[in-house]
């Protein structure tokens, strides 16, 4: 009987001990957290010299606000991604593979602006990572 409240009592701990896991959305610190993430980036993107082009003709809010509801989505978060397709939203732009990855770039500096761990940053990496053939090149 000892034996049994000893390892009933253990199991107990050891599950206080270890925090939850906390969905990815909660790792980027929810709406909040996403929206200083993706303005951070936008405003990265507008001074950098590698991509700023792409953003000049654009209607900025729009961006901001459509990536938002994005990353909420592919992050486990209550949004639903209402813009057009990655493919629609990118013809005719010319984005190359090295604008592709000055762009993941400024997303990884915002995120850790932010606080965001590199685990959750992969994570949230690997979900747009599929993105990218209907992104570049169109």
């Amino acid at each position: 009987m000892r034996a049994w409240l000893f390892s009933g009592l253990l199991v107990l701990l050891v599950g206080c001990a270890t925090p939850a896991s906390d969905s990815l959305y909660q790792q980027l610190g929810g709406q909040t957290g996403i929206t200083r993430i993706v303005e951070d980036m936008l405003l990265r993107a507008a001074a950098d010299a590698r991509i700023k082009q792409h953003f000049v003709e654009v209607d900025i809010v729009r961006v901001r606000d459509k990536l938002v509801e994005q990353l909420c989505e592919l992050s486990g978060g209550p949004c639903t991604y209402s813009g057009d397709s990655m493919e629609e939203s990118h013809t005719g732009l010319h984005i190359s593979r090295s604008d592709f990855n000055a762009l993941v770039e400024l997303l990884q500096a915002a995120m850790d602006q932010q606080g965001v761990s590199v685990r959750a940053q992969n994570q949230l990496l690997a979900h747009l990572a599929p993105m990218r053939g209907e992104i570049i090149e169109r």
